[in-house]
């Protein structure tokens, strides 16, 4: 991929250390969800100190209840708009470290409940911003503040191309505008509050990864978690958009640059103090068709799918990621294609069919992962 070099003057090792990690205190936000769920496990895995701020899980079942990880990472059971409460959890927690991942992600359900998914997205970064903000003023030892945003808060014009951290921001429908809004909120903070100018120093970045696949993902609407609730229960799968290609990914691997992200901004600070895209390499931008078909051959037993007529809530066709930054300047790079990325989905999914321990079995996949060159 070609790419103009941006501030970050030279190409780091793209590797995670453990010896950074071990005793970090971090505090993630939504811990109780997907992606949190498995950031969270890695993270305790590499021996940080992982302080939970959630709701309740919102599946049933849920990742996070399946691995018992309420037994390894304390948690706050409360709302992102719940200012006061996040500050006291923030507060107590005294983190190094903030990831903020509690979101409302669901784009069908943002045209349900509008007010709800700005509420959330918008001002719930804005109250952990605050929050941030408050503690590094009063001496906490924050370093980090990392928002994961979405690759849908680019304004989406269909291009062919993938777009760069620095192409312009919008979203058509509430979900995908939130994010941007998000996105926006963050960059006046930083610009506003912790600028390499100021008192407050904290590393303040935002993190854009496209459509996450893997093990424990019960959400609804959402193609792969619908596929595989399907073929457990031996339904043919229903698919409403089938051409719509998407930068699909495993989930380890915008989880990988999460964690690399927030271990640079703490030991570089305002350098990579940015937006960030994590996204697959080209040839891993497929339609929904493509996964689903992938997904009956890998499963067998005659699954089956069935395209579903009718109108539903605009949803993007095209939608590409240029990576080209964080391979350049955080020595990130993809690891699994997408082939492997659904092997590993089905292997997790029949693990679970299984009555397998889902912690040690999702360790393995997150150590094998590691170990992948």
């Amino acid at each position: 991929m070609e790419y103009a070099p941006g501030s970050v003057e030279t190409v780091v090792t793209g590797m995670i250390d453990p010896s950074f990690w071990k005793g970090k205190s971090v505090f993630i936000t939504g811990n109780t969800g997907f992606k949190g769920s498995w950031i969270s496990m890695w993270l305790h895995s590499l021996g940080a100190n992982v302080t939970g701020y959630s709701l309740q899980p919102h599946t049933n079942p849920s990742l996070f209840e399946l691995c018992r990880l309420y037994q390894l990472v304390p948690t706050h059971y409360a709302d992102i708009r719940d200012k006061k409460t996040l500050t006291e959890a923030l507060r107590k927690a005294d983190p190094d470290i903030v990831i903020h991942m509690a979101a409302q992600p669901i784009v069908r359900e943002s045209y349900q409940h509008p007010l709800d998914t700005y509420e959330i997205n918008v001002m719930g970064t804005v109250n952990l911003l605050e929050a941030v903000r408050e503690m590094a003023a009063s001496n906490g030892r924050i370093q980090v503040f990392l928002n994961v945003t979405s690759d849908k808060c680019y304004e989406n014009n269909e291009w062919p191309w993938g777009y760069r951290e620095n192409d312009r921001l919008g979203g058509h429908d509430p979900y995908s505008n939130s994010k941007a809004c998000s996105e926006l909120v963050t960059s006046a903070y930083r610009n506003s509050f912790f600028h390499s100018g100021s008192d407050l120093k904290v590393a303040v970045a935002t993190a854009r990864a496209g459509n996450v696949i893997g093990g424990g993902d019960w959400s609804k609407d959402r193609l792969v978690p619908d596929c595989i609730n399907a073929l457990h229960h031996n339904r043919s799968i229903v698919i409403r958009n089938p051409h719509a290609l998407r930068p699909w990914q495993h989930v380890l691997e915008p989880v990988s640059g999460y964690i690399l992200l927030a271990q640079q901004l703490y030991l570089h600070g305002s350098a990579y103090a940015q937006a960030w895209n994590f996204g697959p390499y080209e040839q891993d931008v497929k339609s929904v068709q493509w996964i689903v078909n992938s997904l009956c051959r890998k499963w067998g037993q005659s699954a089956s799918f069935d395209i579903q007529p009718g109108d539903h809530p605009h949803e993007a066709q095209l939608l590409k990621l240029d990576c080209s930054k964080a391979i350049a300047e955080l020595g990130w790079k993809p690891k699994w294609h997408l082939d492997t990325a659904l092997d590993k989905v089905v292997e997790w999914a029949r693990a679970y069919e299984e009555q397998r321990d889902l912690l040690t079995f999702t360790l393995s996949q997150i150590d094998e992962y590691i170990h992948t060159s």
